[in-house]
């Protein structure tokens, strides 16, 4: 049991307190100067994600490079593609991208399930740790056959939602429900996202514990920049209002032209960019002609973190998201931001302290809500600076690291290195 930060014994002491692990001893001698020490053991840890990409994959990947390499051997699995598989290998991280695995359900799962069940029992991990939908299934259900000591499943969101057909949103909560039994913790991105997950029964009541899904703060500036400003091709002078994300149903990008169409109606001179790519990019191009709005398509860009940082307001206009990660870096950046109030959202985005939130398909609010803060630049900017502390005082990967480590300790009866050493 974790108490005041300490795993504890439910035993204790004849007067209550609780008993500990005591802490670790200072060396009596250098390092160098000891005989060589027996190479300990380490805890196989294997993620299994869907799509090892966007927000999901990205919290996966700074997991994964984040855990200490003297006690954790982590190896990445999901579905083949995507730019973060170099990524993990170039930071030690051992990779298997599954041939056949895919991010919708189809009748060869079978075999990636018998792929799954194989690496488990080669590599006799220790923990699972499962992500997204696919990934949580199939990792789930794989990790049971094999008899794995540790089984985690994190929600980055739900995996179904009113935006699917009913059967399809049927099967998927039926799956999520079948395999929960299988899983020893449940960890969310956000507090709403673990409520939601409690009510649709997806997880115990108690069992789920929130770690805020962290951004690499690093490569983020920490407020407006000139230099992405330029890059965007955009004089300072001109208000640009800014998304990234991938441009499908999820992030509803037509209500993002429809909403800059109404911004350009009241403000002409108003600039829109559109940082990523997907299956309506055509269908936007289309609409923002349609609606003569005069909106630039970069396409995907790896440094879309810190063009962010050259906008005068993000937006995202999503219909589901379960925090939604170039929403928390945009904030990372000191943004001023409107965001849909959906999901986890409404944690991160607390209107009129950290931004301004706007009910999903609804552009014309999302227009006002831009207008608002164009309007109101001192307030605009407070918000940006407040959402800018709240992130990086919460979101850091090394905060994130050590939530996750703290679980996988108390789950194995590990005394957790960052515990304070009990009384």
């Amino acid at each position: 049991m974790m108490r005041n930060g300490t795993l504890a014994s439910d035993a204790g002491q004849p007067d209550g307190t609780a008993i500990g692990w005591p802490a670790s001893l200072p060396q009596v001698a250098p390092a160098a100067a000891l005989p060589a020490p027996p190479v300990l053991p380490r805890i196989k840890v294997l993620h299994v994600i869907t799509r090892f990409w966007a927000g999901a994959g990205g919290n996966t990947l700074l997991s994964a490079e984040g855990m200490d390499p003297d006690r954790y051997e982590v190896w990445i699995t999901g579905v083949p593609g995507g730019d973060l598989w170099g990524r993990a290998r170039a930071a030690g991280v051992r990779t298997v991208e599954i041939p056949g695995f895919r991010h919708t359900l189809t009748p060869t799962d079978v075999l990636v399930l018998g792929r799954l069940i194989r690496l488990i029992r080669r590599e006799r991990f220790t923990v699972v740790h499962t992500h997204s939908a696919k990934g949580g299934f199939l990792g789930r259900a794989a990790a049971r056959l094999c008899h794995t000591p540790v089984v985690v499943h994190t929600f980055h969101g739900l995996s179904f939602h009113p935006h699917m057909s009913r059967p399809r949103r049927t099967v998927y909560r039926f799956l999520e429900r079948a395999t929960r039994r299988f899983t020893h913790r449940f960890l969310a991105v956000a507090p709403r996202v673990a409520r939601q997950c409690v009510e649709e029964r997806l997880a115990p009541p108690g069992s789920v514990h929130v770690v805020p899904s962290a951004v690499d703060l690093g490569r983020i500036p920490e407020g407006f920049d000139l230099s992405a400003r330029r890059a965007l091709g955009v004089d300072r002078a001109t208000a640009l209002i800014g998304t990234v994300g991938r441009i499908d149903t999820q992030k509803a990008p037509l209500d993002f032209i429809r909403m800059a169409a109404a911004v350009r109606a009241e403000r002409p001179g108003t600039a829109f960019v559109m940082i990523g790519d997907g299956p309506l990019e055509e269908e936007v191009r289309r609409l923002a002609a349609e609606l003569h709005v005069d909106v630039t398509l970069p396409g995907q860009r790896s440094d879309a973190a810190r063009l962010v940082a050259g906008l005068d307001v993000f937006v995202i206009t999503s219909l589901y998201e379960g925090l939604g990660r170039a929403l928390t870096e945009a904030l990372a950046t000191a943004r001023p931001v409107v965001a849909t109030a959906v999901n986890g959202v409404p944690d991160l985005v607390e209107h009129g302290a950290t931004g301004l939130l706007v009910p999903p398909a609804d552009p014309e609010a999302a227009a006002r809500a831009v207008g608002w803060l164009l309007d109101h630049p001192e307030e605009a900017a407070e918000m940006g600076r407040q959402g800018c502390r709240r992130v990086r005082t919460t979101f850091a990967p090394k905060a994130m690291c050590a939530a996750v480590d703290a679980c996988y300790c108390e789950l194995l009866g590990l005394p957790f290195p960052g515990a304070a050493p009990a009384p």
